[in-house]
């Protein structure tokens, strides 16, 4: 055991270099949301019958109950601040988590880093127990820092440290269930598709199960998000159920390493199918396509499904806001009709922010395919290397359109079927349609970080999220506004859509023309990378 574990120290050392930014924005990420979602629960529910109303509203709506769980104690301002935290961001955490582990373990492999760093005194488990250590050091210090968030906040201390535990007890389950994943796949990326998959789906029984009536049934208490969600915190605390999560660990860890253990380096207990024995690629830009196109497919899946459940919930923003304050508002802004259109607008600006996030995905593809050693090989037939780039950055900026298309089109379908309004499906596809430019401005960073500063190609990532921050927010922090005019976002026109939003969508447009232009210049003069 000594042998296959040799390194382990070298290995955790290596990770937390490589990682030395992206794990810290991380949890200083996560702690600054609950820090800020304390202060401003605060302010939003200052008394008790605002905080009950409030409760009894969200858990009589079974779309809300579906998306975010039950508040179990409406008299607690820490349940109702946090709701959306415990099963959402829960679900990104553990995004997260499955993204750090795979890419210690099977993409290292994949690269041939492993295999390069094997001609030394490597054990065999090392790199697993090196990226499962981090994980859990990182899930540790997430979970101890967003309960000291809390706290300071205004919130209890007990219910704080229990909400931040089940952060990170959940947050390592799913690092278990990607070192699992890691072990029978033979790619990265099918790796990160099956754990987000597992995620999905639990993330899918959870909901099933807590709409039972009494809630939660059984399905919830099969899920791991479900389980965090019964810790209970503020709202009785129930330490005991941290306990399963720990034992799911107890479980998976093992078995990830009896898994390494039964295959060869490079393969996976999986084994890929072979292609064709004849190509039928007719240049890079089919080759761009083949690459990108099955990662498109599921976001595109996930994007419609998502879009039509969004679309549903539009029948029951006005049970949310019965009381009579709101109502007069509701009256003020223009009926229900306004109101309609400002949720509608609010979810999607969100998916207008996951198509930037896909839209970066597919852009740093030509930094990866750098790293591998792909684009040497090309580059050395008669493949330009702009044409090169152009056909993966084309792809970027047509997958970012195909997804807003797609999210408008099943928004307004679902939002037509829920109040019987026909016309709101052109209207949502109008609307989404009008956050393409802004993601495509993050597709542009992207190329301009690939293009003269490759090695940077994943704080492009930390960009993104530091504009989600600031629009969620930055109000609350009193950021200056120059610093909030500087997200994209914020110049993306919300429904209704008129001819006044030309100007602002065409200076975006530009904006991600410019960052192109800048990228392919440096892509031209500088040299490959590894």
């Amino acid at each position: 055991m000594r042998e296959t574990l040799a390194g382990t120290g070298v290995m955790i050392r290596l990770g937390l270099r490589r990682d030395r930014w992206l794990l810290p924005f991380w949890i200083a990420g996560f702690a600054l949301i609950s820090y800020s979602t304390a202060v401003a629960g605060a302010e939003l529910y200052p008394e008790l019958g605002s905080r009950v109303e409030a409760a009894t509203a969200l858990n009589a709506t079974a779309s809300m109950v579906a998306l975010f769980g039950r508040i179990y104690d409406p008299t607690s301002i820490g349940a109702l601040s946090l709701i959306k935290y415990t099963a959402f961001m829960t679900a990104i955490l553990a995004v997260l988590m499955a993204i750090l582990v795979v890419r210690h373990t099977r993409a290292d492999e994949e690269s041939g880093r492993l295999e390069l760093l094997g001609g030394g005194r490597l054990g065999r488990d090392a790199p697993l127990a090196s990226a499962l250590t981090i994980s859990l050091g990182a899930n540790l210090a997430l979970g101890l820092l967003s309960a000291a968030a809390l706290t300071a906040g205004g919130l209890p201390s007990s219910g704080s440290l229990a909400f931040g535990l089940g952060w990170a007890a959940t947050g390592m389950a799913f690092s278990a269930v990607a070192g699992v994943a890691a072990q029978v796949t033979a790619s990265a990326r099918a790796a990160t598709g099956f754990s987000i998959g597992f995620i999905a789906v639990t993330y899918a029984l959870r909901a099933v199960g807590d709409l039972a009536e009494p809630g939660p049934s059984v399905l919830s208490w099969l899920s791991p998000i479900g389980w965090n969600q019964q810790i209970r915190a503020f709202a009785g605390d129930r330490w005991w159920v941290l306990a399963l999560p720990a034992a799911l660990c107890l479980v998976l860890v093992p078995a990830a390493f009896a898994l390494r253990a039964a295959r060869d380096l490079g393969a996976g207990l999986r084994a890929e199918r072979p292609g064709p024995s004849a190509g039928s690629l007719a240049g890079v830009w089919d080759l761009a396509v083949r690459l990108q196109y099955r990662l498109l497919l599921a976001w595109s899946v996930a994007f419609v499904l998502f879009g039509v459940v969004i679309g549903s919930l539009v029948s029951n923003v006005g049970e949310l806001l019965n009381s009579p304050n709101a109502q007069d508002l509701i009256r003020r802004i223009g009926g229900q009709a306004a109101l309609t259109d400002a949720f509608l607008a609010a979810e999607i600006s969100i998916m207008g922010v996951l198509a930037a996030a896909y839209g970066v995905s597919a852009a740093n593809h030509l930094r990866s395919e750098e790293a591998s050693g792909h684009t040497e090989a090309l580059l050395g037939t008669a493949t330009t290397r702009i044409r090169w780039a152009a056909s993966h950055f084309a792809f970027a900026l047509a997958g970012v359109t195909v997804l807003l298309l797609l999210a408008g089109v099943s928004i307004g379908a679902g939002a037509a079927s829920a109040v019987g309004d026909a016309a709101l499906v052109g209207r949502s596809t109008v609307a989404a349609l009008a956050q393409v430019p802004a993601a495509w401005v993050l597709a542009g960073v992207a190329l301009a970080v690939f293009g003269w500063a490759p090695r940077l190609a994943g704080m492009v990532w930390v960009f993104l999220l530091a504009l989600v921050a600031l629009g969620e927010f930055g109000v609350l922090w009193n950021a200056p506004e120059w610093l909030m005019e500087l997200s994209p976002f914020r110049h993306s026109p919300l429904l209704p859509v008129d001819s006044g939003a030309v100007p602002a969508l065409a200076a975006l447009t530009v904006a991600a023309a410019a960052l192109a232009a800048l990228g392919f210049a440096g892509w031209r003069r500088r040299d490959l990378t590894a």
